[in-house]
């Protein structure tokens, strides 16, 4: 009798991957996928005859690894990282605590469809050009490798914008605010960030990594600054909006009030 699981199939599953297939859907290359698995970092491939199958949690793991690096970790850190978190958890913790643990400010699903979908979802048109290479030079949307399909990392920021031009404010204008926007947003995260590592995560750490034991506490730790940190920026900007627009609209009355009734009304004496 022929057992189901996937090592013992003489065919590929739908969903595994050859090498070069695997480092494409991961956005790295051939070079460091057999890399990460000379150092252990990926589990060895499933084989048939003389190639090399790789499921969704290949993929999955490659990405994390991906996503350490660029936070700064070596592969040394992340070797042991995994290599803890693999005695005290299965593979499926793991990956889900690692992403809990970079992934711990955004829970926001992406949106992904055809350029002619995510145009009509979101009420624009091909019709300026202009409007749509500003929108994608800010990442608003990103074009796919296919060419085809576009993705948009923040379906709420991007409705917002849509909402706020239909008020009335230009597109070319609100684009422009939002790249000074992300400036000083970018100064707020890493101010809090920076202070969120110092206090919270640093004094957990081990050689430079949580430890199996405490790293499912941290994360649940981190996990809840996030709602709490929007809390407290989102707060203050309602002031501050507050504040602005009451000085900016009384001076403007002021202004009005001062000039005489014929000027303000329309009227003759």
């Amino acid at each position: 009798m022929t057992s189901g699981r996937p090592e013992d199939r003489a065919e590929p599953t739908p969903d595994e991957m050859r090498i070069d297939e695997l480092a494409h859907a991961g956005g790295t290359t051939v070079r460091n996928v057999r890399a990460y698995q000379d150092r252990g970092l990926l589990p060895s491939p499933r084989r048939i005859g003389r190639t090399a199958w790789y499921s969704p949690a290949h993929l999955v793991r490659l990405g994390l690894i991906g996503s350490l690096l660029e936070r700064g970790y070596s592969l040394g850190n992340i070797g042991e990282l995994l290599d803890n978190w693999s005695h005290g958890q299965d593979l499926g913790d793991l990956l889900g605590m690692g992403r809990e643990l970079i992934d711990i400010f955004s829970d926001e699903v992406t949106e992904l469809g055809t350029i002619g979908e995510i145009l009509e979802h979101y009420g624009l048109s091909l019709e300026d050009p202009a409007v749509i290479d500003q929108a994608i030079r800010l990442r608003l949307v990103e074009v796919e490798p296919d060419g085809v399909r576009v993705r948009v990392p923040s379906p709420r920021l991007l409705g917002a914008i849509v909402e706020v031009a239909r008020l009335g404010i230009p597109l070319e204008d609100l684009f422009a605010e939002l790249r000074q926007l992300r400036s000083d947003v970018d100064a707020i995260a890493g101010r809090f960030v920076q202070m969120v590592v110092h206090h919270v995560i640093e004094p957990h750490l081990v050689d430079g990594v949580p430890s199996a034991r405490n790293a499912e506490n941290l994360a649940g730790i981190v996990l809840r600054m996030r709602p709490l940190a929007t809390t407290v920026v989102t707060a203050e900007l309602d002031l501050a909006l507050q504040q602005t627009a009451d000085i900016e609209f009384g001076t403007r009355l002021k202004g009005m009030l001062a000039q005489p009734a014929s000027s303000v009304g329309g009227r003759g004496s």
